[in-house]
């Protein structure tokens, strides 16, 4: 059964540093896409960042863009997610997924796996 397990949230200030991390089990992931979303309170679920297991392609969305940095340790089956110049607007519960196939997609309905969330608390 595949699992994901995210952490490394929290509360900071505005312009301050977090790192995420997703570690999956469960499965044999070959060249699937592992994404990050995030979602406020009364909004919809927003794409973040994607990156393909087998490495070679990240996407961004262009509010991070620049401030997020998107990484992978195959053999420890986990991706990372660096956010750096932390705003505001960036506080939501952030969750990572993987998806159907070897995509990389922002659209939410294209995965099929989702972890429990992480809270990013951004104060200014």
């Amino acid at each position: 059964q595949v699992q994901l397990v995210e952490s490394g949230g929290g509360l900071v200030q505005a312009g301050g540093s977090l790192r995420l991390s997703c570690a999956a089990s469960g499965g044999g992931f070959g060249d699937y896409g592992m994404g990050w979303f995030r979602q406020a309170p009364g909004k919809e679920r927003e794409f973040v960042a994607v990156i393909r297991w087998g490495g070679g392609m990240i996407y961004y969305a262009d509010s991070v863009k620049g401030r997020f940095t998107l990484s992978r340790d195959n053999a420890q089956n986990t991706v990372y997610l660096q956010m750096n110049s932390l705003k505001p607007e960036d506080t939501a519960v952030y969750y990572c997924a993987i998806a159907r196939g070897p995509i990389a997609t922002r659209s939410p309905s294209l995965y099929n796996y989702w972890g429990q969330g992480t809270q990013v608390t951004v104060s200014s």
